[in-house]
């Protein structure tokens, strides 16, 4: 299976009074997003599921990753990919759903920064996930523990165009 760790893209800042989970994208991280995501096509990025946190910036980006990659199924929302989620619950999600070729999830910082060293099996795996930032991780085993392999990073700055 392909596992793609998509980290949402610039998004507004706070208000006083209203939750973070309202956040949306801006216009700028909506188009640095869409030239990663344009690049990842490019790779034959084709996910057959989108998995998302249920935040509105990460709904977004995942919304915006189904059009520019030409996705037509249902952006699934689980809380498994909140900020503050742990990656073994992020992989037991994976794992219930393993008979998928490629999945998308579209989530935050901790979470996908640990979800990339736990899918490794390599805690000491240390990576800078700025925003609209894209990983792809294979994995074709499912047990407990997850030993994928890093094929391959896209970030905004090497997505000029």
């Amino acid at each position: 299976m392909q596992i793609y760790l998509l980290r949402h893209g610039i998004a507004e800042d706070g208000k006083p009074g209203s939750p973070d989970a309202e956040r949306a994208l801006t216009g700028e991280g909506c188009d640095k997003l869409r030239r990663v995501l344009k690049r990842a096509r490019a790779a034959d990025l084709d996910p057959s599921l989108i998995l998302s946190s249920p935040y509105r910036r990460a709904m977004e980006t995942a919304a915006v990753a189904a059009e520019v990659l030409g996705y037509k199924g249902e952006i699934v929302r689980t809380r498994t990919l909140e900020p503050e989620a742990s990656p073994f619950d992020a992989w037991e999600e994976i794992r219930r759903r393993k008979e998928e070729r490629a999945i998308l999830l579209a989530s935050h910082e901790p979470l996908m920064s640990s979800m990339a060293a736990f899918l490794l099996d390599s805690p000491a795996f240390r990576v800078e996930m700025k925003k609209a930032a894209l990983i792809r991780i294979d994995s074709e085993r499912f047990g407990p523990k997850a030993a994928g392999v890093l094929k391959w990073m896209l970030t905004p700055g090497v997505c000029l165009e």
